[in-house]
């Protein structure tokens, strides 16, 4: 089975290994998005929509496959049930209704992945679920309870509930960095409804600063100390590929 795969830290807080991970898996039936198959040949970790904004049985079979195939390790990507707004709209949310969510969409990735002999690696929520538990601490309880039942980390953004609750809940913390969307002005990501191509030479810039300790900058020109330990490449961008083919050069030339 494979093993989790998690970056470490220098001692300066910089990251040693960065990893670079993209949203999966987002299909229905004959409808699919997203460039995965090229993308599988670049990044390290897959994150697998599992059935409530995307994916469905088929879907996840064949991207868990295709993962298990170039070696990339898979976490459970659930998202809330919109799928005609694609995960991307808010929803009133009870804790324990988050629990239910992400735990089902988890449990159904499972199932997948002990048939192509992986391991859950990780769990990284998606679109406005994402933001709903950046700012909610008691709804992030609940997700970070999933994680912790399942043994594995969780993705987010640092300096946010993300990681306050998993540090309290003693769940292992994998900050991210984000290249292919814009940064607020107190470090929030700005989601949006429909991707847009993002610069390759741009994204290559920001890793490049970054991973040097230099600050990212918010759209109004604020700069922000990011801290993290994996870059997130969305995949459904017209340019995904070529956006994640720049930001792995840069990680490789390290």
């Amino acid at each position: 089975m494979q093993t989790n795969v998690t970056p470490g830290t220098s001692g300066l807080g910089l990251p040693t290994s960065v990893l670079l991970n993209s949203d999966m898996g987002e299909g229905l039936g004959l409808h699919e998005f997203g460039n995965d198959e090229e993308l599988m040949r670049i990044i390290d970790v897959a994150n697998v929509a599992c059935g409530y904004h995307a994916g469905d049985p088929d879907v996840m079979n064949r991207t868990v496959a295709l993962a298990a195939e170039n070696g990339v390790a898979v976490g459970a990507h659930p998202g809330l049930p919109d799928p005609v707004g694609f995960g991307r709209r808010r929803m009133a949310l009870r804790p324990e209704e988050v629990e239910s969510i992400i735990l089902y969409q988890t449990g159904a990735l499972t199932a997948f992945l002990g048939k192509h002999g992986l391991a859950l690696n990780h769990i990284k929520p998606h679109g406005a679920l994402y933001g709903m538990l950046a700012g909610d601490e008691e709804l992030m309880q609940a997700a970070a309870g999933t994680a912790k039942q399942f043994g594995v980390p969780f993705f987010g953004l640092a300096g946010t509930a993300h990681e306050t609750v998993c540090r309290a809940m003693g769940v292992e913390f994998i900050p991210e960095l984000y290249v292919d969307l814009n940064y607020g002005p107190a470090g929030e990501l700005l989601i949006q409804r429909r991707p847009a191509p993002t610069d390759p030479e741009a994204a290559a810039d920001r890793v490049s600063r970054a991973l040097s300790g230099k600050p990212v900058l918010a759209v109004d020109g604020t700069e922000l100390d990011i801290t993290f330990r994996s870059i997130c490449v969305h995949s459904d961008a017209p340019n995904s590929v070529a956006v994640a083919s720049a930001v792995r050069a840069v990680l490789n030339s390290r």
